[in-house]
């Protein structure tokens, strides 16, 4: 029972570090772009750390920035997902049909002469949340236990699926539709699975064994309330670590290309609000309450973006623009979900009863 209560039990509130973390992470952006401008020496300098297409540098921060998240997911919790058909079915329609094809739509209409971002956009869409969403769920106060279950399931789905979708969207769809004459770079199943393998199997792989070992011998309070605690951090030092890097490498051309930025930014903040206010509406309509109607629309509206940035860079290359579109991700998502937990919170109050 005490376990029950504690796992019901949502955080109010995050702390200092967490509060803060928008600052955070514009402070590395900020450090990055001016490290990449201003010391081109650094560009070399990291080059000197890559096997083929892949960054070690950045490959060691995704992978550790994605463990913390990971091992926090109570895995037990996904048959109380599957039981739930209603709240799976309109998930899997969020995340996996809507989502996508939408990021694909944007994609073509605001980026359709700039085929490098609009396949990196594209592949941002398809790399769904699994470890940011955490944070907003608990600032929105939603429901743990079913985000829990959602980001183990999409783990899964993205491991068993991912590569299939970037195949799908990235090579045979622009294709159909004849805009993608100018798109050299072909992405097939075997690269992105690779990419998907390393960066979040191994994570993934690592978090629920993690989990099993330790809840197994010290008990789910300790894990919870003590190991937990102590390995969160990671996620913050290793997030802002790997922006520093991959702004550091794309400095020179964020200073140099701000409508650049701008232009991949437009879509973004469309798909985000979109995809949020679209999933609220629908979940609130089949009246499952406000704390697990606001984890699906944090769920459908946030993006892995550590994914997307990892296989930009492993498949398309550090300096390609595929990898500069997946670099803006984090920038625009960051603040544009902080504000939508506020617009969560004021749903709460305005239109569910306490």
């Amino acid at each position: 029972m005490q376990t029950e209560q504690m796992m019901n039990e949502a955080p109010k509130h995050l702390g200092f570090v967490e509060r803060f973390l928008t600052l955070w992470i514009f402070i590395a952006m900020a450090g990055g772009i001016a490290a990449g401008y201003f010391f081109a020496g650094v560009n070399q300098w990291l080059g000197r750390f890559q096997i083929g297409t892949t960054s070690v540098p950045i490959a060691i921060g995704l992978i550790l920035m994605m463990f913390p998240p990971l091992a926090k997911v109570r895995y037990e919790e996904l048959p109380k997902v599957f039981r739930n058909t209603k709240v799976l079915i309109l998930s899997l329609i969020q995340n996996w049909v809507i989502g996508p094809v939408l990021m694909f739509v944007l994609a073509i209409i605001f980026l359709r002469d700039y085929p490098e971002y609009m396949t990196g956009l594209i592949v941002i869409g398809l790399a769904r949340c699994i470890a940011m969403v955490l944070v907003w769920n608990e600032l929105a106060e939603g429901d743990s236990e079913y985000c829990a279950g959602l980001v183990a399931f999409n783990a899964v789905f993205q491991m068993l699926f991912f590569s299939l979708y970037a195949y799908i969207f990235v090579t045979v769809l622009p294709d159909w539709l004849g805009i993608a004459s100018g798109l050299e770079v072909r992405i097939t199943i075997l690269q992105v699975t690779e990419s998907v393998l390393i960066y979040l199997g191994i994570p993934f792989l690592a978090g629920m064994l993690t989990r099993f070992f330790l809840v197994r011998s010290k008990g789910v309070q300790w894990y919870e309330e003590k190991f937990i605690p102590k390995i969160s951090p990671v996620t913050l030092v290793a997030l802002l670590f790997t922006i520093l890097v991959m702004f550091s490498l794309k400095g020179e051309y964020i200073v140099q290309l701000p409508f650049d930025v701008l232009r991949i930014a437009i879509p973004l903040v469309i798909y985000f609000i979109v995809m949020f206010l679209a999933t609220f509406y629908m979940s609130a309509k089949t009246g499952i309450g406000y704390r697990i109607s606001a984890t699906l629309s944090f769920t459908a509206a946030s993006n892995n973006f550590e994914l997307a940035i990892a296989v930009a860079v492993a498949v398309f290359g550090l300096q390609s623009g595929e990898a500069f579109a997946a670099v803006i991700g984090p920038l625009v998502e960051v603040p544009v979900l902080i504000g939508l937990v506020k617009v969560a919170l004021y749903f709460r109050r305005k239109y569910f009863t306490p």
